[in-house]
């Protein structure tokens, strides 16, 4: 790649890598695994910037890449869960944390246990606020299987969390 390149790249990349790795966690529950899932999408993009014409789709480019690279992780084998004799204790968000921390992670604990595709489907529709037509281009499928994936993804939410999903949506 030419210097110029490299310095696009390196541009897009600082601006661009805290919002790619939030997107990230929100998709996998985990800051470490986001970052494995953004580093993935980055590297696949700089293996294709020269042949990136249009500069307007990097976005998608990348959070398909994300939503690719979190699905792709989810099929290998070391990455099953296993079971366990006991069930650890969640610890309960502290009292001064707040509401919001506890909102927040009631949510990603729901959607950690959503399947991945339906959980990338509720990440892009309602937290990066794409619509059903970008949503189907970054994860690369029609926009019917989109809407399923959205119905299928909130009714396994709603199981999940129950009434607690009403107190998610009137949440600032």
């Amino acid at each position: 790649m030419e210097e110029r390149e490299e310095q696009e790249f390196a541009e897009y990349f600082a601006a661009r890598r805290d919002a790619v790795r939030r997107t990230a966690f929100m998709l996998c529950g985990d800051w470490h695994r986001a970052d494995d899932l953004a580093q993935t999408a980055f590297v696949a993009l700089h293996r294709r910037w020269r042949g990136i014409r249009d500069r307007q789709a990097l976005d998608a480019y990348v959070r398909r890449s994300v939503v690719r690279a979190m699905i792709d992780e989810t099929r290998r084998p070391w990455r099953r869960e296993r079971g366990v004799d006991e069930v650890p204790e969640t610890p309960a968000p502290e009292r001064e944390v707040g509401e919001r921390v506890a909102t927040r992670s009631a949510l990603l604990e729901g959607l950690a246990k959503v399947p991945p595709r339906q959980r990338a489907a509720l990440v892009l529709r309602f937290l990066e606020g794409l619509d059903v037509a970008a949503t189907a281009k970054a994860m690369r499928c029609s926009e019917g299987t989109v809407k399923s994936q959205t119905a299928r993804g909130l009714e396994a939410l709603r199981e999940v969390l129950g009434d607690a999903l009403d107190d998610l949506r009137s949440t600032p």
